[in-house]
């Protein structure tokens, strides 16, 4: 196994935020219809965990991307853009055999039955990851290491590389886990697994949908039961916002990472419009050694957003409540920081775009509940320096 030497998760980091996992070379309609009907397509690309990467690098920070590609034209035109974003891309391995993977879709939200996906992915290069062939030494140096469930899906060897990843060792960095179930990746197989992932994890972004779809867990509280270990629980409840389970820590080296100084021991206050406190203590968190405290509890109203395209939204949001996290912002920050990444890209066609500017993110997020709460973000809102309805706002 190519593990960890002793003493490199120790190492200062220089990396804020590592990403593993699989990007492909998608294949973006010209227009609506079904994919008989489209008669040509744009190229871009997608990956849950490169697309945080690229988010996270776009808003500043220092990200890098892990994953497996071909030696085929694709793979470079992966490489190349992902490094555009200014994306640490050194660690990306190629494979001599097996393809980079592609994707067509239609225009619709995926969420609809008009929705068409059609992936060539089957033995891709990324398929092939395991814990023998990635570099230990770069996935375990940043701050924070992103993985998300759609690599367990991918095989075998790429599930036993998330467990491994996952698994409890001193100096782990703090383990973000976005749970991104994928019905059509799971055909046969046992999503189950995504709940001992997330379990083993600090950071879980969940959706109610998927929680229910892939384990029959229905609500916030019942997924947080679910999920006692990790000491942040991020629910994301569709157009009705997102609920934060933010667990106290004791003294502990990723304690201010993870939850936030606003997470003291014993905590049991309440942050943001509506938030609430329940206890959720008594677990250790995946490193070891750590008891939680009883949960703050965080529910912020999503904004109003006239949407483009709802793809990528899961994986911007992801990234602009890590980008607060790293900042060491409230957790009702963090969930506004999400939102608002997440409009970004819902406002454009496909699933990157330039994030609003930290100062701009940083004006929205500050506002109060009855001004977040009257926000509309329309197509091109990122590019002013003071959106029309943030001019209105008191």
């Amino acid at each position: 196994m190519s593990g960890p030497a002793a003493g490199t998760a120790d190492a200062a980091a220089s990396t804020d935020v590592v990403c593993l996992g699989e990007s492909m070379v998608t294949f973006l309609p010209s227009q609506p219809g079904r994919l008989a009907d489209v008669p040509s397509f744009g190229r871009g690309i997608g990956g849950a965990e490169s697309n945080v990467a690229c988010a996270l690098a776009a808003a500043g920070h220092r990200a890098a991307w892990v994953g497996r590609v071909g030696a085929d034209g694709f793979g470079d035109h992966l490489v190349e853009t992902i490094a555009s974003y200014g994306v640490d891309t050194s660690a990306v391995r190629r494979d001599p055999v097996r393809p980079t993977g592609i994707y067509f879709r239609t225009a619709t939200d995926r969420g609809t039955d008009t929705h068409e996906v059609a992936y060539y992915r089957a033995g891709s290069a990324a398929s092939a990851m395991s814990p023998d062939n990635v570099p230990y030494e770069d996935l375990l140096a940043g701050r924070v290491l992103h993985l998300s469930g759609i690599t367990a899906a991918l095989s075998a060897d790429c599930l036993a590389l998330l467990r491994d990843l996952t698994a409890a060792r001193p100096g782990r960095p703090l383990v973000s886990f976005d749970v991104n179930h994928r019905p059509h990746l799971w055909r046969g197989g046992d999503a189950s697994v995504l709940l001992e992932l997330a379990r083993r994890s600090d950071l879980v972004f969940v959706g109610e949908d998927e929680a229910e779809e892939a384990w029959g867990i229905v609500g916030a509280e019942a997924i947080r039961a679910a999920l006692p270990e990790p000491a942040v629980v991020v629910v994301k409840r569709g157009s009705a916002g997102a609920t934060v389970f933010a667990s106290g820590l004791r003294p502990g080296p990723r304690s201010s990472i993870a939850g936030g100084a606003e997470n003291a021991p014993a905590s049991r206050s309440t942050e943001g419009g509506g938030a609430r406190s329940s206890g959720a203590g008594g677990a250790e968190n995946a490193s070891g050694g750590a008891a939680f405290a009883a949960d703050t509890v965080t529910l912020v109203p999503a904004l109003r957003v006239d949407v483009v395209a709802a793809v990528g939204a899961g994986d911007a949001f992801a990234a602009g409540f890590l980008s607060a996290t790293l900042r060491g912002l409230p957790v009702r920050d963090r969930v506004r920081h999400g939102h608002l990444m997440a409009a970004a890209v819902l406002t454009v066609p496909g699933d990157l775009t330039d994030p609003p500017a930290r100062d701009h993110a940083d004006r929205l997020a500050a506002l109060d509940d009855d001004a977040w709460g009257r926000l509309r973000l329309g197509p091109g809102w990122t590019a002013a320096d003071r959106a029309p309805e943030e001019v209105r706002t008191p």
